[in-house]
């Protein structure tokens, strides 16, 4: 009977996956459109700039593109290539705007090319290229990113730059045509008056000066018209949690919370959210330079998980993001996959303590039980309560100190941050404080350190941010990791999570007799990094209180995705912070109160 089963089970028909197809692939025609754009606008601008571009050998392919000969025609020329380079990113992506840019510009350029020029080669190919557009345009209907007002000042500050260093180039290759020997001072008051219309204080012989001038206010011309644009479109807010969304996804973490460490993490309100049909699962996820990142494992029931991710999927098709998940569990990791024909590669893993099995004592536990023994002798005592036991006064007080300690000016979490602390329906989150009182209070009397765990389950709790006082003793993070390890039974919690350690396999390996020379070498670039990043720091830290590891995984869609995935992960992790190219007067402070337990403030580690 066994033998006849499995052969009836071997016959079964198995069920086919389904393959979502997402955005555009490396052959796909959007891309090869936005390929074709890119080359031909820079030629464009080569042929724009250089006066002896268009009299060397690739005169011939140059010749049947936009510009060349006169003054008009080399701003032409200028105007369509840096357009048509800007354009070929939204294409790629199946923008719709961009499609409809390009319709737009290329019959222009054609019209410009037989006006000018007389180029009946050069207009067909303008109108080769608008035929395919047109013909392919279904390929591009993507939706808008989300975008706001300041998308206009940045385009203003980074058009402009550029616009001053190609001005430098334009005024300076005609230098045999020049009057004088000008100065650099004078060559960029020239481009700066350029740029506005006005004629500068560099000349020169013959038709040149008109040249460079048209070149000059085309790209002043293509500043303000875009910064212009960009100030009066409309916008496209970022989506964020509502507050019916919020209340749906505490339901579902009610009844499944149990399942995932980083659950809780999902009521994030910079975060959107995407729901199965059924309402029994969901996706939550923020867009990051196009990215549409996910963090953990969809909430829910888990049979509903592929509806939510089937929703999560065709939001990400239908704007053209980059689809990708951070730190989902390797039950997450498999669904994903499995859904979506996606990959999936560890990231790390993370630190989980079972309560039943923690003691300070053994041989193991030395370094961390001489630390407590040694702080708690210097006085320090801690307090170990749930949010909603704390009065409002200690808890105005515990936020305020929170921020104020923030190692640094940047908020940092995302995937593992929950972004505040005291909300009033986070009240089954814990606060862990230590305290001790000095002769001299300060502005937070005598608290000196914090530990906040957001919900896992009824039984467990998941660690989200770490903050201390910086005259504070060493060892904080310690003495208040252990005070609420041993609270943690008269609080039905049976096991709390030290959230995440990137890359410790490779770690742990690295350093062991035996290991390769490839992974003796990744170890040692993981050590260097460390340097920034707190990577090799932040594993020997969780190390020490002797935790099992589960490791976690990224879900991605290619290979290639991968560098724009990571350093969209470190701009919604505040890593990277790209407001630093803003003026400093113009930088907004972010508001949420949070910042991931992994990327606990680097002093505090570094001190433990």
């Amino acid at each position: 009977m066994n033998a006849l089963s499995r052969i009836l089970a071997a016959c079964r028909p198995r069920p086919r996956l389904r393959r979502v197809v997402l955005g555009p692939r490396p052959d796909s025609v959007p891309a090869a459109i936005a390929k074709t754009c890119a080359f031909i606008g820079l030629l464009d601008v080569l042929a724009g700039v250089f006066a002896r571009f268009r009299h060397s050998r690739a005169h011939t392919v140059t010749e049947v593109l936009p510009g060349a000969l006169g003054p008009f025609a080399a701003a032409l020329s200028l105007s369509t290539g840096l357009l048509l380079l800007l354009l070929a990113h939204g294409l790629r992506r199946r923008k719709r705007r961009a499609w409809q840019a390009a319709v737009v510009l290329l019959p222009a350029g054609a019209v410009a090319q037989f006006a000018y020029r007389h180029s009946v080669i050069g207009m067909l190919i303008s109108l080769a290229m608008l035929t395919l557009l047109i013909r392919h345009r279904g390929e591009f209907a993507a939706l808008p990113d989300p975008r706001n007002r300041w998308r206009a000042l940045s385009n203003f500050l980074l058009w402009g730059a550029a616009s001053i260093l190609i001005g430098l180039v334009i005024v300076s290759v005609h230098g045999r045509r020049m009057v004088g020997d000008p100065s650099l001072a004078d060559r960029i008051t020239h481009v700066l008056f350029g740029l506005f219309g006005f004629e500068g204080p560099v000349h020169y012989t013959g038709s040149v000066s008109w040249t460079v001038g048209f070149s000059l206010g085309a790209l002043g011309l293509l500043t303000a018209v875009t910064t212009i644009y960009l100030a009066f479109r409309p916008e496209h807010p970022a989506a964020h949690l509502t507050e019916e969304d919020e209340s749906h996804l505490r339901a579902l973490l009610a009844k499944h919370g149990r399942r995932d460490s980083l659950g809780h993490f999902a009521l994030r309100r910079d975060k959107a959210v995407v729901f199965s049909p059924s309402g029994k699962a969901a996706v939550t996820y923020r867009v990051v330079s196009g990215v549409m990142l996910a963090s953990g494992d969809p909430i829910g029931d888990v049979e509903a998980w592929p509806g939510a991710i089937e929703r999560f999927m065709d939001q990400a098709k239908a704007h053209s993001w980059t689809p990708a998940v951070m730190g989902c569990s390797e039950t997450g990791g498999e669904v994903w996959t499995r859904e979506t024909c996606l990959d999936a590669l560890e990231l790390g893993d993370e630190a989980v303590v079972d309560v039943a099995d923690f003691s300070l004592a053994g041989r193991a536990m030395r370094n961390v039980r001489q630390m407590v023994k040694r702080i708690e002798r210097a006085g320090y005592e801690t307090r170990v309560r749930r949010v909603r036991d704390l009065g409002e006064t200690e808890l105005a007080r515990v936020r305020q100190a929170a921020d104020d300690w923030r190692g640094t000016n940047t908020e940092r979490g995302f995937s593992m941050a929950l972004g505040r602390i005291g909300d009033a329906a986070d009240g089954d989150c814990l606060i862990a404080t230590a305290h001790r009182a000095d002769d001299q209070p300060g502005e937070y009397g005598d608290l000196k350190a914090i530990l906040h765990f957001v919900p896992w389950g009824t039984d467990g709790a998941s660690l989200d941010l770490m903050r201390r006082d910086r005259s504070a003793d060493p060892g904080m993070n310690e003495l208040l990791i252990v005070a609420a390890l041993q609270a943690a039974p008269k609080l039905g919690i049976t096991r709390i999570s030290l959230n995440f350690a990137m890359f410790r396999s490779a770690l742990a390996r690295g350093e062991k007799i035996g290991a390769g020379p490839v992974l003796r070498a990744w170890r040692g670039l993981l050590v260097f990094l460390s340097r920034w990043f707190q990577i090799e720091s932040l594993y020997k830290f969780n190390a020490k209180f002797q935790p099992r590891w589960e490791p976690r995984f990224v879900v991605y869609r290619a290979s290639g995705d991968l560098p724009r995935i990571g350093l969209a992960a470190m701009q919604a992790e505040g890593f990277v912070n790209l407001a630093i190219l803003l003026p400093r007067f113009l930088r907004r402070r972010s508001t949420p109160a949070g910042t991931c337990a992994h990327s606990v403030a680097e002093r505090d580690i570094s001190a433990a």
